[in-house]
């Protein structure tokens, strides 16, 4: 069965939030908007969001280090918010793995979001209704947009290609080498759901610099390569244009 599913690659991620605001642009106006936001520059604003990336730094000072760490709906193949669901809005395909939500059936109870230990579940305010990541679902079959162009928003909006879509399933898929070349792993997978997200893990690298590169061989202020003008010579000052 294919598996559909978002690679995160967190060594290169630079927390620029292009995924966030992309993914909000392309859905609040598609098949899963809107994605509705109240008092957006007041002193306690709201919002429905897809995806989020969280910031923080570990270590202690001064052997300290800034991670972004992006996250959404992880689509895991045993979602939780599935069976919990009272009315049968939460789904999964079948076809692809996608998780989604009928809206129709969706009566804003919150137990999806009880259910799921990543907190990727959102109240839309406006209309009532638990919301999500969808994959950009409507977007990855529409034929009338060109091959290149059928991946979801935050995949094509990220600068460093921090982000990998395609079928985990598929052992020779892009992002199932990635897994298995990079370490690539799972979400808090203790939980039992499986996620089909996964994370690469950031690489430490050392580079080691000696003094003797840090000077440059051919450095024009040293006294035997650099002349210094005498009083007489002409300047620019002395130079007439015509």
């Amino acid at each position: 069965m294919t598996q559909l599913a978002l690679i995160i690659d967190l060594n290169v991620c630079v927390g620029c939030s292009a995924c966030v605001t992309s993914c909000k642009e392309w859905n609040t106006s598609g098949e899963a908007g809107p994605m509705t936001d109240f008092n957006a520059y007041g002193k306690d604003p709201t919002g429905t969001f897809f995806n989020r990336v969280q910031t923080f730094e570990v270590g202690e000072f001064p052997n300290t280090e800034t991670v972004h760490f992006p996250k959404s709906c992880l689509h895991c193949e045993n979602p939780p918010c599935v069976p919990v669901c009272p009315t049968g809005a939460s789904y999964k395909r079948e076809e692809d793995g996608i998780v989604l939500v009928d809206y129709d059936k969706c009566i804003g109870c919150k137990y999806c979001s009880w259910a799921c230990p990543y907190g990727a579940r959102e109240l839309d305010e406006k209309q009532k209704v638990m919301k999500k990541c969808t994959l950009c679902v409507d977007r990855i079959y529409d034929k009338s947009l060109p091959e290149d162009r059928r991946k979801p928003a935050c995949v094509l909006a990220c600068p460093t290609n921090a982000r990998l879509f395609g079928d985990v399933h598929d052992s020779e898929s892009e992002v199932s080498r990635m897994i298995r070349e990079e370490g690539g792993y799972q979400l808090m997978p203790e939980w039992g759901t499986n996620p089909a997200n996964h994370y690469l893990p950031r690489r430490k690298t050392r580079i080691h610099i000696h003094k003797d590169e840090l000077e440059r061989v051919d450095n024009p202020l040293k006294d035997e390569n650099f002349t210094k003008p005498s009083k007489d010579d002409v300047t620019l000052e002395d130079t007439s244009w015509i």
